[in-house]
């Protein structure tokens, strides 16, 4: 299985997103609870979650799934408001994730997107949450470069391990300058959103590409999967509700592509050749 370092530690290069899991039914969180089970079966070890999503809805159904599993084989991620920001705040968020979580530590905690907190403040806290133990590396989400290079400048900043980012074909604005600095600064990116679906908007996929993926005998949202990994410097954390999704999630890791096919993608969908502005949902 393709692997990628996440905050130095080597895992499949495919994470498990969780955006609006366990917000349904109890059928639908059930549902979605085997799924999650599934990636972890077939290998998969992340799992990408949030204070956010259903204000710990998410966790709770993560923790959930997780419960007849090793801690010490997987490797959760969440993310703190910006408004817990202050290093009170954050602890007391942690906690609170850690308990919806069933769980004393995190892999990896993340600051969701900046808010009126001093970023210095916000550093010290998450690094004072790693010496406590509480988490194992910490990063950001939604940072653009002059983010990324403000907190850099920063006491702890260049422990900074990760940033979580949109990334998909229709947004693919990042290619011009974020996913090359966070590579020569060894800053893992993880790419949320592979399919726009957080948006309620699913990439509308033209002919040339349609055709591309039968004639690969993958499903067009593999080939949109597997173009975010191309490159192996992206680790993306496609949501999927059921296990079939997460099956079909899990093949696209397999899926490569030649230089033709990859110019047939970018006639349909350009890279950026100006800075564009960070895309965020």
């Amino acid at each position: 299985m393709q692997t990628i370092k996440l905050a130095g530690t080597k895992v499949p290069a495919l994470g498990m997103g969780t955006w609006y899991l366990g917000e349904g039914n109890a059928a639908k969180s059930q549902q979605e609870i085997q799924s999650l089970r599934y990636g972890l079966d077939h290998g998969l070890t992340v799992i990408d979650t949030a204070e956010m999503y259903g204000e710990g809805a998410s966790e709770t159904l993560v923790g959930q799934a997780i419960k007849p599993y090793d801690r010490h084989q997987l490797y959760l991620i969440s993310k703190f408001y910006p408004w817990h920001a202050t290093a009170r705040q954050m602890r007391k968020a942690l906690e609170n994730s850690l308990q919806r979580l069933g769980t004393d530590y995190l892999d990896l905690y993340l600051y969701h997107w900046r808010g009126n907190t001093p970023l210095k403040e916000t550093l010290a806290g998450m690094q004072a949450l790693k010496k406590a133990g509480l988490i194992k590396a910490y990063g950001v989400s939604n940072f653009d470069v002059a983010d990324l290079k403000e907190a850099a400048a920063l006491p702890g900043g260049d422990q900074i391990a990760a940033n979580e980012v949109l990334y998909n074909l229709s947004a693919r604005g990042i290619d011009y300058d974020l996913r090359p600095y966070q590579r020569l600064h060894h800053q893992t990116l993880i790419g949320y959103s592979p399919f726009n679906s957080g948006a309620g908007q699913s990439i509308v996929v033209p002919q040339p590409l349609k055709a591309m993926a039968k004639a690969k005998g993958i499903t067009e949202h593999q080939l949109l999967l597997a173009w975010t990994m191309r490159d192996h410097d992206v680790f993306p954390i496609p949501k999927a509700a059921n296990a079939k999704h997460m099956a079909a999630n899990i093949a696209a890791m397999a899926v490569t592509f030649t230089a033709d096919e990859l110019e047939t993608i970018d006639h349909a969908f350009p890279a950026p050749t100006t800075k564009q502005p960070l895309g965020m949902i």
